[in-house]
């Protein structure tokens, strides 16, 4: 229960409230592509890697309108849903 309650918390902080909105999601999808971008950048082979690999989250997460912290936190996943609850 105690998950569910740490959901509904960051959904309905300001930060929460942010990133799931349209300039969060515009937001999610710009620092994604710099991760994406930065990767091809002339650096050791696995902080390119990882800076490649970790754009997936940001990509996807409004790409796809999903929160992936507060699935983490045992809230919905959607952000529709999300904003619906707020």
């Amino acid at each position: 229960m105690e998950l569910q309650s740490a959901a509904r918390r960051f959904n309905n902080s300001g930060f929460g409230r942010f990133i799931n909105s349209g300039p969060g999601r515009a937001f999610r999808l710009v620092a994604g592509a710099a991760f994406l971008i930065a990767g091809f950048a002339d650096l050791p082979l696995p902080i390119r890697l990882g800076l490649i690999t970790w754009s997936v989250l940001p990509l996807t997460a409004g790409a796809f309108d999903v929160c992936w912290i507060s699935a983490a936190l045992g809230g919905p996943v959607r952000g529709r849903a999300i904003r619906a609850q707020q």
